[in-house]
């Protein structure tokens, strides 16, 4: 009965959908999102159109373009005004205006840049070639943190301003306790395949997601790895979990989700294919987000609520 509930109240998510712009308005383009996040009370997308798209309510939308040419990755942003956007062949934009206006930002790298995160003023930037930048001062500089490997780094996380974690191509994952000025290799025989996601709880727990379905967690900082049972063998993009210790995991067509803790994972499948890319946390609450959706998932203590469908006409983007 406890499940059958859980998995109704997770059927039961809010669908905010992005559809086409040719939908909405034929002069448009669509937004394909690559990557979320928030900052103050806004829902910010990174759309692959190179554009950053920015909601207050979900319904109505404004898009603002990016002085970029190529691949843009990854989006962050420290607070209501101030974010961050990387691209491909080291790609660093800035802005201090909440997304209207940004600006290319020098910095000693030319490689892919995949993933950002931040603590306070200090943000972390990860990419491919095994390469992480650190700004210590909310992007004014940028330097490179050496690195013992030269794998594509996919996911970036920090607990605090000290302690780190990033994973990557062929089980790549490296750790730190002195906020990045170190970085040493963590070799564990459970993590076989390449590594999407990275996230700690607290300075000694954490969960690491990838490909054919692995789920691996750490009770010691990071420095040894179990395998936890998967109910999937595909792709598992994202891993986060909410304040009542619910865990979620995104996979293509699915959701994998936790009520113990991480101790067990079960799959509840979608009714159609959202291509699920990622989990974002905006309000004290998560988001996932596909190629043309993001979702809102349920929170609190457990109620079933009704279903909320924002129909094309509620859709609006502002210019």
């Amino acid at each position: 009965m406890k499940r059958a509930l859980f998995e109704a109240i997770i059927l039961g998510l809010i669908f905010v959908t992005l559809l086409p712009g040719s939908i909405l308005d034929p002069n448009r383009q669509a937004c394909t999102i690559e990557d979320a996040d928030s900052g103050g009370d806004q829902i910010r997308l990174l759309c692959q159109e190179r554009q950053v798209m920015v909601s207050s309510d979900g319904e109505t939308w404004q898009e603002h373009a990016l002085p970029a040419k190529g691949n843009v990755r990854a989006l962050r942003f420290l607070d209501g005004r101030r974010g961050f956007v990387t691209g491909d062949a080291g790609l660093l934009l800035a802005t201090a205006d909440s997304g209207v206006h940004w600006r290319r930002v020098k910095t000693p790298a030319t490689t892919n840049l995949t993933s950002i995160y931040s603590v306070g003023d200090s943000v972390w930037v990860a990419g491919w070639g095994g390469v992480i930048l650190h700004s210590p001062d909310a992007g004014a500089t940028w330097r490179l943190q050496p690195t013992p490997v030269t794998q594509g780094l996919d996911s970036i996380f920090f607990v605090d301003a000290d302690h780190g974690w990033a994973v990557g191509w062929v089980g790549t994952i490296l750790r730190t306790t002195d906020g990045g000025r170190t970085w040493g290799q963590i070799r564990t025989p459970v993590a076989m395949w390449s590594l999407s996601s990275v996230y700690f709880t607290d300075s000694d727990n954490g969960w690491v997601v990838g490909f054919m379905g692995q789920i691996l967690h750490t009770t010691d900082g990071g420095q040894t790895w179990e395998k936890r049972p998967s109910p999937v063998t595909g792709w598992l993009t994202s891993i986060l979990f909410d304040d009542s210790n619910h865990g979620w995991i995104t996979a293509d067509d699915s959701f994998l989700v936790s009520d113990d803790g991480g101790q067990t994972w079960r799959q509840v499948a979608l009714n159609r294919r959202p291509f699920l890319g990622g989990l974002f946390r905006a309000d004290h609450r998560l988001w996932a987000y596909g190629p043309g959706s993001v979702l809102r998932l349920p929170e609190g203590p457990i109620n079933v609520s009704k279903i909320e469908d924002l129909t094309p006409g509620a859709v609006r983007r502002l210019s």
